[in-house]
This record gives structure tokens, C-alpha cells and sequence, in this order.
């Protein structure tokens, strides 16, 4: 794919910050994209930052019936946004619950409490954003615990978190029960 023909070659600085280069263009067609096996949660990473300069961080999640979610948490460094594909998905932002039907977008800001779970009898399917993309390393790291044989266990999930600027929100109540 190309954005020019040769005798219209851009002229100045690309966003690279070399005269007359091209960004990187992603292109993740369906099926595409590195599958992490999260439990009853299936993610597709369809951008982790490599592109973007690690600016932003794209994923698709499926969420099985009745998936619960990882402890409630706070990050310091990043935000994270959800936009609900199908399905519903229940957020809960500190002692707040909403469901999220199909077409709702929840963004959550550094330092808001917050989880989420599927906590109903259908899969939901949700868009994440991760900005900046580094943390999409954090659902590898998790599904490298869970390849080692260590159960993704709340403490275990709250270990993984904290090297990328994430803590549980200890004052606000775990996942609901689904």
C-alpha cells in the first residue's frame, strides 16, 4: 500500500524525522495478530506499540460467560479505554457498577479504581486502547505465568501488574461475583 506515486514524493520531515521516509503503517487483517490465551479470555493484540512508538496499544478481547476480571486496579502511567463490540460487560469503578451493552465506550484515566468481568450467560468481545502501548506486555506476562504451569491467581495478577506502574485499588471491593 502506498500513499504517493513516485512523482508526488513528500517533501520535509516525515514523522520518522527523516526527510522523504514513510511511518510504519499496521495493517491487522481479521484472523491476524498475536493471540494471548488469558483463562476463559481470549485477546487478540492488534497493535502493541511497536508501530506507534509505543504511544498506543490496541486489543480485541473475548470474554467467556461468566469471566470474572482481575482485581480491581489503579494505573499511575497510562490510560485505558474499552468500546464494547457485542455482549455486555460489567465495569466497576470503585464502589460504581455499570453494564456496558454493545456500543458503550468506558475510558478510564490514571488513578480510577476500576475492573471488569462478563457476568452474564453470553461472550462479550471489547476493543482495548492502552496508552501508552507498553502495557500490553503486562497480558504476556500473564499468559507466560499461566504457560509455566502458576495459577492466575488475584495475588499473582497484582504481582504482574506492578512493573508496569499498576496497583490494586485496596480500598475498593474485588471483581463482582459473576
Amino acid at each position: 500500500m502506498t500513499d504517493h506515486t513516485p512523482d508526488q514524493a513528500p517533501t520535509g520531515p516525515s514523522p520518522t524525522g527523516h526527510p522523504g521516509a514513510h511511518p510504519a503503517v499496521s495493517v491487522v487483517l481479521p484472523g491476524q495478530g498475536e493471540t494471548i490465551a488469558l483463562g476463559t479470555t481470549r485477546m487478540r493484540v492488534l497493535e502493541d506499540g511497536t508501530t506507534t512508538g509505543h504511544r498506543i496499544g490496541f486489543a480485541e478481547s473475548v470474554l467467556a460467560p461468566h469471566t470474572p476480571g482481575p482485581p480491581q486496579h489503579r494505573h499511575a502511567q497510562h490510560d485505558e479505554g474499552f468500546y464494547i463490540l457485542s455482549g455486555t460487560v460489567r465495569f466497576t469503578v470503585g464502589h460504581d457498577s455499570h453494564d456496558a451493552p454493545a456500543g458503550t465506550l468506558v475510558v478510564v484515566p490514571p488513578g480510577a479504581p476500576h475492573t471488569f468481568a462478563n457476568v452474564t450467560d453470553q461472550p462479550a468481545v471489547m476493543l482495548s486502547t492502552f496508552t501508552p502501548g507498553r502495557y500490553v506486555q503486562y497480558f504476556r506476562d500473564l499468559q507466560d505465568m499461566l504457560t509455566d504451569g502458576r495459577p492466575l491467581t488475584p495475588e499473582a495478577n497484582v504481582a504482574a501488574m506492578s512493573p508496569y506502574a499498576t496497583h490494586p485499588a485496596t480500598d475498593f471491593p474485588a471483581a463482582p461475583p459473576t
